[in-house]
């Protein structure tokens, strides 16, 4: 069914409902036809749906090499009355005003962007504005901008630095202070112990290693792939995906495992190659070039990884394998903060909230989605647990 057709100002949940068909079209290459239904929202009595649709049409317009109809469609964006989406239209009016060497008029656009951004779109800003200055030789102006964007908007992955501080403190005292056994009697994952009750296995298993190697291996991998998922997800669902992943890992490995006794972060840290691998391909986030480049080499990582746990029978590739699907579950239904879409030009909360509340309904946000991702990993946890003591008679 289509309403191009239809004459007049739209209801607003079709309206929304249009410009969620555009964004399909956009995905599929058909930028023609999304142009055309982008197009047909444009006008409408919501001035965040109206200027949704008119950085919808300028990106399709620019994408069909029609440079002049998209800046126009910026411009147009602009002028409209203020949203929360107004900072992308000057931002890519100032990207434009690059492209033609008009600098002094992007610096403008991107100071226009700056303003209106939130915060974890400042430092990009920052950045951009700081290259400008550069180029137009004011050096000054450049340090200031380039000082802000290192430090406004930036995430410090805290949480994986804590979470690094104290497996290592742990793994350490193992070997120095010949605790190990200590260490092991209350923290490793035991299927004894899970049967009995004692559920903090699941999460304590992460701080105890089998040797300085699988320690060393495991919170490197975890130096290289935590600070990206936490500055994508901040620090508190950080710490919420690791521990929801360290849990999958040791539910899998405690109903598919021979081994009486499993230590190790490789179930949580499979978990954050997971979720990262995921979350880039449906989500697609604003990355650095340096994280762009590691998401490229999780899929070989993993398998990598895998082929090696199958092969070597004292490696618990259950818990591999468990954590690694918790964190593809939760990548999917887990938006991250720094998504950076077509899509999100109109799935705001203004816009989506606007639409809604002229139904008398509120829409699903991204946050109850990532909510019922999580209860929904819980019961297959909980389900696992209960099964169980079943699978080997405890």
């Amino acid at each position: 069914m289509s309403d191009l057709g239809q004459a007049g100002p739209l209801d607003p949940a079709i309206a929304v409902g249009m410009l969620q068909r555009a964004q399909s079209l956009t995905e599929q290459g058909d930028w023609a036809l999304a142009a055309n239904t982008f197009a047909r929202v444009v006008g409408n009595d919501d001035p965040n749906l109206h200027v949704a649709a008119l950085l919808g049409l300028a990106e399709c317009r620019y994408r069909m090499d029609d440079e002049a109809a998209a800046v126009q469609g910026w411009i147009t964006a602009t002028q409209a009355p203020e949203g929360p989406l107004t900072w992308r239209a000057w931002k890519q009016l100032a990207a434009s005003r690059v492209r033609t060497g008009d600098l002094t008029g992007a610096a403008r656009a991107y100071r226009e962007a700056e303003r209106r951004a939130p915060a974890s779109e400042q430092a990009e800003i920052a950045s951009r504005l700081g290259w400008l200055a550069k180029e137009t030789g004011d050096t000054r102006a450049a340090g200031r901008h380039f000082s802000r964007s290192r430090q406004g908007g930036m995430i410090q992955p805290s949480m994986t630095w804590a979470i690094l501080a104290v497996t290592v403190a742990i793994g350490l005292s193992s070997l120095v202070f010949d605790q190990g056994s200590l260490w092991f009697e209350w923290l490793a994952l035991t299927k004894s112990g899970i049967a009995a009750g004692e559920y903090w296995r699941l999460f304590s298993v992460v701080l105890v290693h089998a040797g300085i190697i699988h320690l060393a291996f495991n919170m490197y991998a975890l130096y290289l792939i935590g600070p990206t998922v936490e500055a994508l997800y901040g620090s508190r669902r950080f710490l919420v995906i690791y521990l929801a992943c360290a849990a999958a890992g040791s539910t899998a490995s405690y109903m598919f495992s021979n081994a009486e006794v499993s230590v190790g972060a490789s179930g949580a840290v499979f978990g954050l190659f997971g979720m990262l691998l995921v979350a880039d391909r449906v989500h697609k986030p604003a990355l650095t070039r340096n994280a762009r480049g590691l998401t490229m080499q999780i899929g070989v990582l993993i398998g990598v990884n895998l082929v090696i746990g199958f092969s070597v029978t004292s490696i618990d590739n259950a818990a591999h394998i468990g954590g690694l699907l918790a964190g593809c579950w939760l990548g999917l239904t887990m938006v991250p903060r720094g998504a950076a879409t077509l899509a999100s030009y109109w799935s705001t909360s203004a816009v989506s909230g606007g639409a809604a509340s002229m139904k008398g309904r509120s829409p699903v946000s991204a946050r109850t989605v990532g909510i019922l991702g999580l209860g929904a990993l819980a019961v297959v946890i909980a389900v696992g647990l209960a099964i169980g003591p079943l699978r080997w008679g405890l």
